[in-house]
């Protein structure tokens, strides 16, 4: 597959570690229970890209390290300057870490969460136990702007590195480009994220409040890192529900217990005219891709 690759910018953007933060302590949840668990920012040690998305007692739990270019409950998640961060890195872009003990370290963007704005990063396990919340963190941005030659008016890519899309095992066939992928879920599970204005600075939500439709589309096995293709949904512009339509998402961060929420799905690609044609694939998963989390080989 030929991309506008000589077209794209490279550039340097860089971010902060975002600590881990409690809102505003119990949240209730969809079963009407309140409960206290682990979430959003932080460095998570255990939790990484290609481990089940409902394998931890959390709520939106990020692997790996969390970024943002603002401080959390400031009101600046949506500041100019951390839309530039969270918008212009791309699943697949590289990370470096800039400052202290672990200086020098490479680890790679994994996805966007969306309302806290971050931009999270897998790392190795002892840059994990190196990082403090004061490092800083260079991406080389690479990615924003890639059409696919022949499908520039039926696909739009977004947020996706070109290395890691060489990656996916994508090819053209009659029917539309087809997308190996880990699942393919309803238009109806989609949740939290819904009215968005745009497709390429969040996430949107997988709802797992039912748990016989979780098992019917094999919700319930997620992974982070897995991509899924969304039926009858159009993210050209934001997150709408189109029939024909079909959306190819990466699953970013785990699951929830508040209503309308769950693993989140970041897209990568969306075609109004139904030209994406998914194949089910156990192992599209972007860790085995890019050889981070679960599927990083030990040195």
């Amino acid at each position: 597959m030929k991309i506008n690759r000589e077209r794209l910018a490279r550039f340097k953007i860089q971010g902060a570690i975002a600590p881990f933060y409690a809102g505003r302590g119990w949240e209730v949840g969809h079963d009407s229970v309140p409960r206290f668990v682990p979430g959003v920012g932080g460095i998570s040690l255990n939790f990484k890209v290609g481990d089940s998305a409902n394998q931890y007692v959390s709520d939106h739990l990020e692997p790996g390290v969390s970024t943002s270019m603002e401080e959390p409950g400031a009101g600046k998640n949506y500041s100019y300057r951390n839309n530039g961060y969270n918008g212009f890195s791309c699943i697949g872009n590289e990370a470096v870490v800039v400052s202290g003990t672990a200086k020098g370290a490479k680890g790679r963007v994994t996805g966007h969460h969306g309302g806290c704005q971050h931009v999270i990063i897998d790392f190795d396990d002892k840059t994990l136990e190196k990082l403090t919340y004061d490092d800083k963190i260079m991406i080389t941005a690479h990615g924003v702007g890639m059409e696919i030659e022949g499908y520039e008016k039926d696909v739009r890519v977004y947020a996706l590195d070109p290395d890691l899309f060489a990656k996916l095992g994508i090819r053209s066939t009659e029917a539309g480009l087809e997308v190996p992928v880990a699942a393919v879920v309803p238009a109806v599970v989609m949740g939290s994220g819904l009215g968005s204005s745009d497709s390429f600075m969040g996430d949107y939500d997988i709802q797992t409040s039912d748990p016989e439709t979780c098992r019917e589309y094999g919700i319930d096995q997620l992974r982070l890192g897995d991509l899924v293709a969304i039926w009858d949904h159009d993210n050209s512009i934001g997150p709408s529900y189109k029939q024909g339509a079909v959306t190819i998402g990466v699953i970013i961060h785990g699951d929830s217990y508040l209503a309308g929420h769950g693993p989140g799905c970041q897209v990568i690609l969306t075609s109004t005219t139904g030209r994406i044609v998914p194949k089910i694939d156990a192992n599209a998963n972007i860790g085995k891709y890019l050889g981070i989390g679960r599927y990083r080989r030990r040195k």
